[in-house]
Formats: structure tokens, sequence, C-alpha cells
């Protein structure tokens, strides 16, 4: 297979510097086909990404940094390509015979341009691919962009992801078009100018902040309820949530609770600001409350976080995230709580975060936030399926089956109400781990998954502060987490406990 991409040679990008492009494990031949006319971009926008380049990105290039050298063609043609990706604005080109003619949009509109309109506008667009010989839309996601620094950040942001959708939609696998509502966008549109200097102010912002605070700072919040939940209501009202003190150069994230052996813990992601590494730690819980100290339970020389826990066999099992080392690992309890050895690698050679497991009409399905290296961390989202929990596990015929910011990446424990399969998803909107949404999963199968978002929720009176990415209950104790603003110096603190022990809002979004 050979592919096409027609692009604007006036403003050829640092993505487009390709010779192939990844499609399972193989590198497929690309060759570029520049265009000599193209659409007047906004004035002095290649100036907006050098200055970004130099003061956001610390001198890396962007994929949205101007080629340098501008070659003929990245390849020679010696025959006609199969597939054509026309990312310009331009007519589709009657002169390609190609069995696909692949156009990205981008908010319904096509070019870069409309790309850059969408981000201008305040948030980054839904992508279509449309297949222009028959229009049939063969694939549609919404990128997140947690890791998108400034314009040129975001616009790399979309760019990647739109070649993840094309090289799904190239591997053969069936894709599943989800239903995805287009942003609203923030009001009138801003100038790359206004946007590039907001975007500094903001960075400068940021690393002020992180000087004075540890960033982020998650902690727990917990209660008993002896009545509906949050399962049941749909929000967070009840009983007052209480939060789990931490010592304050500790933040405590994720948390899974469970019975074992007449015990009740929570276990949880406990990270040290100082060293900037997770652990799994645990805490019991009795009728009262937490009793006695966080203990750590599990240390590896990469960071941990997100300890889902699942018994099987008669046994108790961990999988905390170590999507940093490449592999998903599954740890036996020889002695609860706080003794895990290393039993098996469920998958490896990927990048899959917070992966949970449930088990529906007599199968096995692991789902994960899933990334191919490149854009954000929270819209892609792989399942697999296997037979028994050591597996061997198999790829979901449409992996990635859903790419969308608010309703990919788990946050939670699966729940069965009423016999519909339910489970708790991040909604990053408006920023990595800002809210929770509730999903009915209503297909789930080796080939199929549909799921529908019931309600969402987003800190408030009942839960103040900055973030809300965790739900999981065990009996009467439920657990979420949320994010707080904690000061660095014990001075700053006992100058300004209300700024340690409160929860409060912030107009700056930091990971």
């Amino acid at each position: 297979m050979i592919i096409e991409f027609r692009c604007e040679r006036e403003y050829a990008r640092q993505w487009m510097g390709r010779e192939t492009l990844p499609i399972d494990g193989r590198d497929v031949p690309v060759q570029i086909e520049w265009t000599p006319t193209a659409e007047p971009r906004p004035a002095g926008l290649d100036a907006l990404f050098e200055l970004e380049r130099v003061v956001l990105h610390k001198g890396r290039h962007s994929g949205a940094n101007k080629l340098k050298i501008v070659p003929e063609r990245t390849q020679v043609r010696t025959e006609t390509a199969d597939v054509v990706v026309d990312f310009t604005g331009a007519a589709r080109d009657p002169d390609r015979s190609a069995r696909l003619y692949l156009r990205p949009l981008f908010n319904g509109v096509a070019g870069e341009n409309a790309a850059l309109a969408a981000i201008l506008a305040g948030d980054l667009p839904v992508i279509d691919i449309v297949n222009e010989i028959d229009g049939s839309v063969l694939d549609r996601g919404h990128p997140s962009g947690e890791i998108a620094a400034g314009l040129s950040g975001a616009l790399e942001t979309v760019m990647a992801r739109t070649l993840t959708m094309v090289a799904a939609i190239l591997s053969g696998r069936p894709r599943i078009v989800p239903q995805l509502a287009r942003p609203a966008g923030n009001g009138l549109p801003r100038g790359p100018v206004g946007y590039v200097v907001r975007g500094l102010a903001m960075s400068i912002a940021k690393e002020i902040y992180r000087l004075c605070c540890y960033a982020p700072h998650w902690h727990i919040g917990w209660r008993f309820n002896d009545g509906a939940g949050v399962w049941q209501t749909g929000d967070l009202s009840g009983p007052s949530w209480n939060v789990l003190a931490d010592p304050g150069n500790h933040f405590y994230a994720d948390p899974f609770p469970i019975t074992w052996q007449g015990r009740t813990f929570v276990f949880f992601e406990d990270l040290d600001h100082r060293v900037g590494k997770g652990i799994i730690s645990a805490i019991e819980f009795n009728d009262a409350g937490p009793v006695g100290e966080v203990m750590p339970v599990l240390e590896e020389p990469w960071h941990l976080s997100y300890p889902f826990l699942i018994e099987d066999d008669g046994e108790l099992w961990m999988i905390p995230e170590s999507s940093v080392r490449g592999d998903v690992a599954l740890y036996k309890c020889v002695r609860f709580p706080d003794q895990w050895e290393g039993y098996a690698t469920l998958l490896s050679g990927l990048e899959l975060a917070d992966v949970t497991i449930t088990r529906h009409n007599g199968l096995h399905y692991l789902f994960g936030a899933w990334r191919d290296g490149t854009a954000g961390y929270s819209d892609s989202l792989a399942i697999y399926c296997a037979d028994r929990l050591l597996g061997p596990w198999l790829p979901h015929a449409s992996n990635p089956v859903l790419i969308d910011r608010a309703s990919t990446r788990p946050a939670g424990n699966f729940v069965t109400l009423d016999d519909k399969l339910w489970r708790p998803v991040q909604d990053c909107t408006e920023g990595y781990g800002a809210a929770l949404a509730l999903a009915e999963v209503v297909e789930l199968s080796p080939t199929t998954f549909k799921q529908i978002v019931r309600h969402s929720l987003k800190p408030g009176p009942a839960w103040p502060g900055r973030k809300l990415h965790t739900l999981n209950r065990c009996g009467r104790l439920e657990v979420i987490d949320g994010s707080r603003v904690q000061p660095k110096t014990s001075a700053f603190a006992s100058r300004f406990p209300s700024a340690m022990l409160a929860p409060r809002t912030s107009p700056y979004t930091v990971r």
C-alpha cells in the first residue's frame, strides 16, 4: 500500500516531513504531493510558533513548526497511490484514482485554517475523517490537550491525533464512529498574537505557582453511606465527604477500597513531591474511619499509580499503572495488605494507563487509556479480552474503540446496577482529571462497544476543589479524590493556613 498526503507547500510543517506512517507495527510508505496554492494563514503565525518554541517548548521543535527544507517529494512516485489523505482545504483532485480519498475535517471544515480557527475560539476541534469518494464518515474523535503547550502545541496535538485516526482506518479494523458534539467555543475567536501572549502569561503563572506550591496536590475523600450513593443519585450529594489526612509533601490519589480476610483497606497512589515518583500505599478503615498509619505496600524503580484490585480464583491481585514502563503487570497478594509479588505481564510493548477489568458475558475485558506516543494521554480507549485473568489477552477488533477526551479514561471499578454495566470515566474536557462522568456500557463484545454517558460530576459545594477523577465503593465506604492548593513551605502554610487546608479553585489548569 502506498499513501499520498496532499499538503500545502507554503505551509509545510514538521509533521509532514515523513516517509512512512506506522500502521500496526509496519512502516507504510508515504509520498507527499505538495499543492502550489494555499489559503493564507494569520499574519505572523510562524513567528509566533518560533517564539513558543523558544519559550514554551524549551527549544524543541514541535510538529507545527515549518520545515526548513521542503523536498520536491519525500519519495519518488513510482506508482499510483492507493490512498490519498488530503490535508488541504481545496477541492478534491479529480485526477486521483485512489481507492480511498480521505479528508480530515475539523469541526466539519477542511484544512489547517479550520483547525486553527477552532483552537483560537478556545478549544480543540472534533476531528472527522471522511471518504470523499462516497461521503461516508470513517472515524471521529475529540483529542485531549494535556500536553498541548501554546498554539503550536495545540495544532501539533490535533494533527498527531488525526494521523492516529488515519492509521486506524488504514489498518482495516472496523471503526466505531461515535456521536460527539462539536465544542461551542468560548466566544469570539482571539487573534494568534493574543492567544500566544495569553499562553505565555499562563505559562509564567504556572511556573510561579510551582515554585510556591506542590502541583498537583491530590487528596482522597471518603464517607460512610448507608443509603443511595453516587451511582444511584448521579451526583455527590448525601453524607459529607471527609478528607484523608496527608503529610503535606505527599499527595494521595486513585483510591481503591477492598474488604479482604475480614479487614477493609483503601489502596492508593502515594507520591512524595520531593522525589516525584509514585508508590502504592494503603490505610485500614474500621466503622469509624481510618485507623493506624498509612503503610507503603508496593514500590518499584518506576512510577506506580491507580492500584486496580481484582479477586480471582480465591486470590487477590493488583494491576497498578506502569505505563511509563510500557507494560501491564499483574501482582499477587502474598500477605494482605502489605506484601505483593510480580506474577505475570499481561500486555507489553504499549502505553496503557489506568487499566480496569470487568467480567461480562463469560469473558474478561480489560480497558485502558491507550497512547501511541503522540498527542494527549487521556483520549484513546483500548479494550482487550480474555477467557481468564492470566490471558492470553487479545485486542478488540476496533482498537482504539473510542477517541474522546470526555469519556475515555477509566476512573474506577465497573459497577453493575439492575443488570446494566456501568463504568466511571474521566472527563478531561477542562483538563486532566477535571471531572467525572458515569457511562452505561450498552454494547460490549470482542467486536462491538458502545457506551452512553448518563451523568456528569464536577467539584462543587459537596466536594470543593479543583479536580475529581476517581470513584469507588466498598460496602458502606465511598471514596473519591480531588486536588487542592498545597504550599511548599511550612512558613507559608502557617501564615496562610486556609490556602493549605481549604480546597479552592484556581484559574489555571496544572497537572
